[in-house]
């Protein structure tokens, strides 16, 4: 009992942190587009909390790995890795890449899906979730997933090629494999659209089973009682 109790309150606190650290992710970057009127600056504006947000993030894969959380700990994993390697391998390391129009693109849809989710679990934790969030939680995806992923993401990905091809990035790593960083990231793009879908297809899995639920709760608790003669 004691254990549950003490679960309950990290995750909550987990949760409003990072619901807290996504909203200033967002309005630092919304603020950089309105006082630049344009699309540019968006990781010098927001880039390092954005890569802290993202490395505290693995401790969900670890919350579902110890049953903290009912999740697929494969899915959390893939999530994780694909925005890690799309933010540490590709735009924290080249600079021409950082300021691009995709970059703000990104963080601003990981920003409102964060700021969804997080707020969700909050109040899922303390049994005050109203109807509205749970809908939200499990719609906004439908268009902010493969705006953050196939059009932000893969976009970075298509702009750095040619500076991982000049300079030759992560040789050191890639020199004992039969390919180079480079054409690991063209297959990768290649690949990309067949990932997400997997993820994006649980998605709406979950929405189904969610908002069927939600529904079946409603009509239960309006249903007038037969009358007992």
């Amino acid at each position: 009992m004691t254990g549950s109790w003490v679960a309950s309150i990290y995750l909550t606190s987990y949760n409003v942190a990072q619901s807290l650290g996504w909203a200033l992710v967002l309005a630092r970057v919304i603020h950089r587009a309105l006082q630049s009127r344009s699309l540019m600056g968006a990781y010098s504006a927001a880039g390092y909390l954005v890569r802290l947000l993202q490395l505290t993030a693995f401790l969900e894969v670890l919350h579902s790995a110890l049953g903290l959380v009912r999740s697929v700990t494969l899915y959390n994993f893939l999530q994780w890795l694909g925005r890690s390697h799309v933010l540490f391998a590709i735009i924290a390391q080249i600079p021409e890449v950082q300021e691009q129009p995709p970059i703000l693109i990104t963080f601003s849809a990981w920003a409102l899906s964060e700021v969804i989710r997080c707020p969700y679990y909050v109040l899922t934790l303390v049994g005050m979730c109203p109807r509205w969030l749970i809908w939200l939680r499990y719609t906004a995806f439908v268009v902010l997933y493969p705006v953050g992923a196939l059009y932000g993401e893969m976009l970075v990905m298509y702009q750095s090629l040619e500076p991982i091809k000049q300079r030759n990035m992560y040789s050191s790593i890639f020199k004992w494999l039969p390919f180079d960083y480079h054409s690991f990231v063209v297959v990768l793009m290649i690949a990309y659209p067949c990932l997400w879908l997997v993820l994006y297809l649980h998605m709406f899995q979950q929405r189904q089973k969610k908002l069927s639920k939600k529904v079946a709760v409603n009509r239960r608790k309006t249903q007038k009682p037969k009358r007992i003669d």
